[in-house]
């Protein structure tokens, strides 16, 4: 502690540059499931016997998953990760590509029979990409639309053309896994746009010349898109509630359909693209003739927003499903309907399988239910069909009287389990744990600094400590996981005593940055393979290295000099911020180059440097120094009590860390009271406390400063704060945040004990 000087601040007024974010999500220990939403589904049938077929999903958890099908179950067998936001629309297209968009505003393609190496990030679109849509007889074309208005035709044609290394540098400079090399196989060689502006400016990640063609288009938002068998025809729909028709091959608009009134959500076309249908949020669903450039048949079948579409192979019947979270099936001839199922989330797509249909949900889990595609007049041979309407609200005054129609099946045939997601959090006043609460109720503490699940509670009252933290992280749970969120300078603050980590080995007043440890935990792994790459031997624990070696540094920090026991320290401490490799956290962050990525930190290689990871974390991970480090400190002012009958000499106001402790002040008063009254011999203090000068030592001007050495003395003092006796184990900031409660500088008192 030391009295505040007078001194103004004369640091700069320079405002500092936007740092990048690091963010990292803390996975299930069952990474084989969604723990959130799926969004989309993409089928990918075997043309080989004996091979099974595979369902890809999408999930608002930011990966997608194959599954190998059987008859009678569904297993995991890759999770391609890279998005850092929803997925929310995947398609396969040629050569076993699979096409995926995200609300990360990128594209991404992989090879879907790998084991979920990103091979190409597309950055096109300026806001979410919501929707894809693919030329089944031409999958060289596919299309995508999204927030920002816009609507891009891919052209995947002349994906053997070669790419030169330069183009390919160019293109993605990370080594991240979101790249793709000269023989990816799937070089973009061509993109025409269709949006609200005719100048629009492309990122220069298309390679081999090609210029994009541009038209005038959507002005709000686009939600669903639909492309015909052979790619010449293109369907958009979304807020602005008309249906938009488009020649993919030029980028011109050929017709514009009305008819809706509310957001169009889902669009499909037959294949030879004479007909569409449209579904959307006014509950409806339209069948459209595009040469006669009208609305020929409307039907009235859900209560609520019609979300997702799928057709058989005939364009006969349609499935659809919605927000009312039900599934019906529709004779587009005969307006006749039928309730196939129904449960408790809404649907978010559909995808029809042989005579089964798969169905995504807002849920974590994809269900399949019988569906008779291939002949669906059998389901409707079991009774309980209607005659669709043609208002919306037909089908919501039925139900309101009572007539809904009750479900051919009550159970799924197959269902492929998620996790419940996390939908409620709460960080606990030590700045170190966070309470969860998932969709199914389920109350979690996770320790952030080693991302583990410490317990499972019933009552959050109990956690919160009265303690006080400055916040050094932010939190969400976007993706149905906890993402835990540094951004510099401001992680770095957050300071704490080892001895309420539990370290054995170290002084208990020893001083732990939380950021600064949890950073070299999380890419500890990433350090041993980089000292490994560079010719030394890593220890598993990744600890800073010996005297004898080199690390790996820039030149002004080539060599760094560590004895036995700083190397110690360094084993002790990074042991209390290891985190699990079984279920290891996920990191999203960007670099200087390359855009967002996402990998798992089991997944770095170490060769990532600033170009991926942001300076100031590989600054910190490398003992390089702290960005913006600065203890915080609290002022306060120390007084006896009213009636006291020793008084200590304090002038002035004192200044201390935020987490000095109030045992430590009572040792300060007990010190200024031995050194100012040793010559008092009548008893009144305890024998030997000038012994215990080491407490707190006197500098040359006169300011107090206490002993590196801690001895937590039976106090014979008492400090109080607002007439409340303050336990010794509190810190200064605590007495400030639960006792003080004000903005001004704190003020403390001390008596002593009655009999002593």
């Amino acid at each position: 502690m030391h009295r505040v000087g007078s001194a103004g601040n004369t640091s700069g007024s320079s405002r500092p540059r936007k740092e990048k974010r690091l963010t990292y999500v803390l996975n299930n220990a069952d990474d084989s499931k969604h723990c959130a939403g799926v969004n989309c589904l993409a089928l990918l049938k075997s043309s080989v016997p004996d091979v099974s077929d595979y369902l890809f999903t999408g999930s608002r958890d930011g990966t997608l998953k194959r599954w190998a099908l059987s008859e009678d179950a569904a297993t995991c067998s890759a999770t391609f990760e890279s998005h850092v936001d929803w997925v929310n629309d995947a398609l396969l297209a040629g050569n076993n590509t699979l096409v995926s968009c995200s609300s990360d505003t990128t594209l991404k393609t992989w090879n879907c029979l790998s084991d979920g190496v990103c091979t190409r990030t597309l950055h096109q679109h300026s806001d979410y990409v919501t929707c894809l849509a693919a030329a089944e007889k031409n999958s060289n074309v596919i299309a995508s639309g999204g927030l920002g208005g816009e609507v891009f035709i891919w052209d995947l044609e002349a994906a053997l053309v070669p790419v030169s290394k330069s183009t390919d540098v160019k293109e993605d400079d990370s080594p991240n896994g979101i790249i793709a090399s000269s023989n990816s196989g799937l070089p973009i060689t061509s993109l025409r746009s269709i949006s609200s502006s005719s100048n629009i400016s492309l990122h220069t990640t298309q390679s081999h010349g090609y210029s994009p063609v541009a038209a005038k288009g959507h002005k709000e938002s686009v939600y669903a898109l639909a492309m015909n068998d052979s790619g010449t025809l293109l369907v958009s729909g979304g807020t602005e509630k008309v249906v938009r028709v488009w020649d993919p091959r030029s980028g011109s608009k050929t017709m514009k359909l009305r008819g809706h009134t509310d957001n169009i959500r889902a669009l499909l076309l037959d294949s030879t693209g004479r007909y569409c249908l449209s579904g959307s949020s006014d509950s409806m669903i339209r069948l459209w003739d595009l040469n006669q450039q009208r609305c020929v048949h409307s039907y009235a079948v859900h209560t609520d927003s019609v979300w997702a579409l799928a057709s058989t192979p005939t364009f006969s019947h349609v499935y659809s499903g919605g927000r009312d979270s039900s599934l019906y099936v529709t004779d587009l001839a005969t307006r006749e309907s039928l309730l196939l199922c129904t449960k408790e989330h809404p649907i978010s797509q559909l995808a029809l399988h042989d005579d089964s249909i798969w169905v995504a949900t807002t849920d974590s889990s994809v269900h399949k239910w019988p569906a008779e595609g291939r002949d669906p007049q059998k389901v409707f041979q079991k009774g309980g069909s209607f005659l669709a309407g043609n208002l919306s609200f037909s089908r919501a005054r039925a139900c309101l009287e009572g007539s809904s129609p009750a479900p051919v099946y009550q159970e799924p045939s197959l269902t492929i389990a998620g996790i419940p997601g996390i939908v409620q959090h709460e960080i606990l006043n030590n700045r170190r744990q966070v309470l969860t609460k998932d969709t199914a109720g389920s109350v979690k503490l996770w320790d952030i600094t080693k991302g583990v699940v410490i317990e499972d509670y019933g009552e959050k009252e109990k956690l919160f400590e009265m303690v006080s933290f400055p916040t050094w992280f932010t939190t969400d749970t976007r993706l149905g996981s906890l993402s835990i969120h540094l951004d510099t300078p401001q992680c770095f603050s957050a300071e704490i005593y080892s001895v309420d980590l539990n370290i054995v080995g170290l002084a208990e007043d020893h001083k732990i940055c939380l950021a600064e440890e949890t950073l070299k935990g999380l890419f500890a792994h990433w350090f041993a393979k980089r000292r490994t790459k560079s010719g030394f031997q890593a220890p598993a624990n990744g600890d800073v290295p010996s005297g004898k070696e080199t690390t790996i540094r820039s030149h002004s920090h080539s060599r760094v000099e560590v004895d036995d026991n700083a190397e110690n320290h360094s084993s002790v401490v990074r042991h209390a911020f290891e985190f699990s490799t079984v279920s290891p956290p996920s990191i999203i962050t960007e670099g200087s180059h390359g855009g967002p990525w996402r990998k798992k930190i089991t997944a770095l290689d170490g060769t990532e440097d600033e170009k991926d990871i942001p300076r100031w974390c590989l600054d910190c991970v490398l003992d390089k120094g702290v960005p913006g480090k600065d203890i915080t400190k609290c002022s306060f002012y120390l007084h006896p009590c009213e009636g006291a009958a020793v008084q200590v000499l304090t002038q002035g106001k004192l200044s201390a860390p935020r987490i000095l402790r109030i045992h430590k002040v009572i040792n300060y008063v007990i010190e200024k009271i031995v050194l100012t009254d040793a010559r008092n011999s009548d008893g009144t203090f305890s024998p030997g406390l000038a012994g215990q000068s080491q407490l707190a030592t006197t500098v040359g001007d006169g300011t107090f400063r206490l002993g590196s050495k801690p001895h937590k003395l039976k106090p014979t003092i008492e400090i109080l704060c607002n007439n409340q006796v303050l336990s010794p184990e509190m810190s200064l900031a605590t007495v400030r945040a639960y006792i003080w409660k004000k903005t001004d500088d704190l003020v403390l008192s001390y008596r002593v004990l009655p009999g002593r």
